[in-house]
């Protein structure tokens, strides 16, 4: 679906009768739920208000919208309902409107529903529109994540979480049109701020259905009427009475499924032996990764060919490889400037004369490199490498694509294969190292720890925090294999007098595990 501008910056995607009907009946029928008054603050061309005064005949109902062409088309579509009077509509801004009055004045049992706008504060600000709430820290971010792309915010983040203010002292329940991540960032800040007052369930929609709109959506209730069950519940679909899973916090992280977490919480730890890494920073592309057209040619991303030395060039692999399996052969070479990052960059001056060239022909594309991470550092620095990023063999995985796909990489061409940002990844010196790791990372009681942490919507679902909350030491004392994995981890190290002790990475697992 193509929005027009106007559309957009009031993120206008439009409910629906036949999915305002659904929506309702499930209130009714799951949450039996009788409402003395019903309040929809962008009712749109009134689809809510319609399924509102058929199945809540006897309810007060007041819709709100800032378009007044919508606020006709909502009053002519209800002109010929017998309880018409039940319903009051009126042209209104919320983001102008005095809520603490409005909602101060109402009584009895409230019922705010609707689909507030699908748009973001980033996208707002592009199209400098007005539509937007005055600017504060309302998510407490702490210092830099306030002022930077952190602090981008969902507008129904805003307003569902003004929703909950006005039931702060009232009995009703707020259900709501949104994306799914909107509902698992509110749930965090509802419970944070109110404990377990609100009860609260997702029901997932096919936003692509109804909408047209690629992303994960969902009908999001909160109620007062809560059982102090601290889980959200989540069903797959408008009809279904049973739960999917229940989604919580737990360890001071928010969790797509408690139930399968306390199953493998005992998997719960940090290994100091084995650390997850992303793959190379250089913001360049276009100069840094090349194919090889044949001998020593090859060609940037400007589809330029250059003659260039082959020891600061290595195999890359990118996410679409990993996420599609391809890894036993590459596409690109990644050039690698530094061993450590910031490496001095000279010495490639003498040991390869041309790609020191090649480099200076490109210094404007590389110091125009807009992150702040290259400033103060040597020429043509990198980011993201390491020791580890030398080794033969690792333990790879897209951060991106939707799926636990562990890659098992060797070496390719006789050097160690690269990885972009994207991409996580263990590395190890021997083949049979890597082998026995692997096994334990793919292992089922792994796979479901993980995918108990993971949120599938997310843009990158898979980060190297998730991954590393992961004990492989406890993995391997649940399969049975604690010996190996000791072994492996280089448990014992002989001390310059002689004696055996306890290496660094296994001292510090006694206190993790």
């Amino acid at each position: 679906m193509v929005k027009s501008k106007e559309k957009w910056q009031f993120g206008d995607f439009q409910t629906p009768d036949d999915l305002a009907r659904e929506v309702v009946q499930t209130l009714r029928e799951n949450h039996q739920i009788s409402p003395e008054v019903i309040v929809e603050p962008s009712c749109g061309e009134g689809a809510f208000l319609r399924a509102a005064l058929n199945v809540f005949a006897d309810s007060k109902i007041i819709g709100l919208d800032i378009n007044k062409e919508y606020i006709k088309e909502a009053k002519l579509s209800v002109s010929e309902y017998s309880n018409s009077e039940n319903l009051t509509v009126y042209e209104s801004d919320f983001f102008g409107t005095d809520w603490k009055d409005f909602i101060s004045n109402l009584s009895g049992y409230i019922l705010v529903i609707g689909n507030p706008p699908w748009v973001t504060s980033s996208e707002l600000s592009i199209l400098n529109s007005q539509n937007i709430p005055s600017k504060s820290n309302f998510q407490n971010r702490r210092g830099i994540e306030a002022i930077t792309g952190s602090g981008n915010f969902d507008i129904s983040e805003w307003m569902l979480l003004q929703y909950v203010e006005w039931l702060s002292k009232k009995e009703g329940t707020i259900a709501v049109l949104c994306k799914y991540s909107v509902a698992r960032k509110v749930i965090r800040q509802v419970k944070r701020k109110s404990g377990n007052r609100f009860s609260a369930h997702i029901y997932l929609i096919d936003a692509k259905a109804y909408f047209g709109a690629s992303v994960e959506a969902c009908l999001f209730v909160l109620s007062t009427d809560g059982d102090n069950d601290p889980n959200c519940k989540v069903y797959e679909d408008l009809h279904a009475k049973k739960t999917s899973y229940l989604i919580g916090e737990r360890d001071g992280l928010i969790l797509r499924d408690t139930v399968r977490y306390e199953k493998w919480r005992h998997l719960a730890g940090q290994d100091l032996r084995y650390i997850w890494r992303s793959g190379i920073k250089h913001d360049c592309s276009k100069v840094m990764e090349l194919e090889q057209v044949h001998d020593a040619f090859f060609l940037n991303g400007m589809g330029k060919k250059y003659s260039l030395e082959e020891s600061y060039l290595y195999p890359l692999l990118k996410s679409s490889d990993l996420g599609n399996g391809r890894i036993n052969n590459y596409r690109k070479l990644i050039l690698i400037t530094q061993k450590l990052v910031g490496d001095d960059t000279s010495p490639i001056q003498n040991e390869a004369p041309k790609t020191w060239e090649y480099l200076l022909e490109h210094d404007g594309y590389l110091k125009n490199r807009k992150s702040s991470i290259y400033k103060n550092k040597p020429p043509y620095s990198i980011f993201g490498v390491g020791s580890y990023s030398f080794k033969n063999w690792k333990i790879a995985i897209s951060g991106l694509y939707k799926q636990l796909r562990f890659c098992l990489v060797k070496p390719l061409d006789g050097k160690p294969v690269m990885f972009d940002d994207t991409v996580n990844f263990l590395s190890f010196e021997t083949e049979e190292e890597a082998k026995f790791i692997f096994k334990l990372v793919t292992s089922d009681p792994s796979l479901e720890f993980f995918d108990s942490m993971i949120f599938w919507d997310e843009k990158r679902p898979i980060t190297i925090g998730i991954l590393r909350r992961l004990s492989l030491k406890a993995v391997a004392r649940e399969l049975g294999v604690l010996e190996d994995y000791l072994r492996w981890a280089e448990a014992f190290q002989m001390a310059s007098n002689g004696q055996l002790e306890l290496g660094l990475a296994e001292k510090t697992s006694l206190y993790t595990v």
